[in-house]
C-alpha cells in the first residue's frame, strides 16, 4: 500500500491525539522520547515494536541508551510523515503502556 504524505495541518491534527510526540526534521518526522524504569524494559520495549514494525514493513529510527529510547518516524518513500508513521506511533505508545 502506498502512503502519500501528510500536510502540516494533518500532521499536528494527529499529533494533537497522541501523547508527547513531537513534530522534527522541519515537518518531515515525528519523534518521541520513551523513558523506562531500566535496561531490559526499554529492550523489551524495542523488541515488541520491531515485531510490530516489521508488520507493517515501517523501520523506526531509534536510539537507545541504557533507559531510554529515542524514535524517529518518517516515511522515506513518501519523502515525509504518513499514516503508516502514526500507525506505528500508535502501537508504540501501547507498548510503552504496557512497560515494554
Amino acid at each position: 500500500m502506498k502512503y502519500e504524505k501528510l500536510d502540516a495541518a494533518s500532521i499536528a491534527a494527529r499529533l494533537s491525539e497522541l501523547n508527547d510526540w513531537t513534530i522534527g526534521r522541519e515537518g518531515g518526522a515525528i519523534e518521541k522520547r520513551f523513558a523506562f524504569r531500566d535496561f531490559r524494559q526499554a529492550f523489551g520495549f524495542m523488541t515488541e515494536c520491531a515485531l510490530a514494525a516489521e508488520k507493517l514493513d515501517h523501520h523506526p529510527e531509534w536510539f537507545n541508551v541504557y533507559k531510554k529510547v529515542d524514535v524517529t518516524l518518517t516515511t522515506h518513500s513518501a519523502g515525509g510523515v504518513t499514516e503508516l508513521d502514526f500507525k506505528l506511533a500508535v502501537l508504540m505508545d501501547m507498548a510503552a503502556s504496557r512497560g515494554g
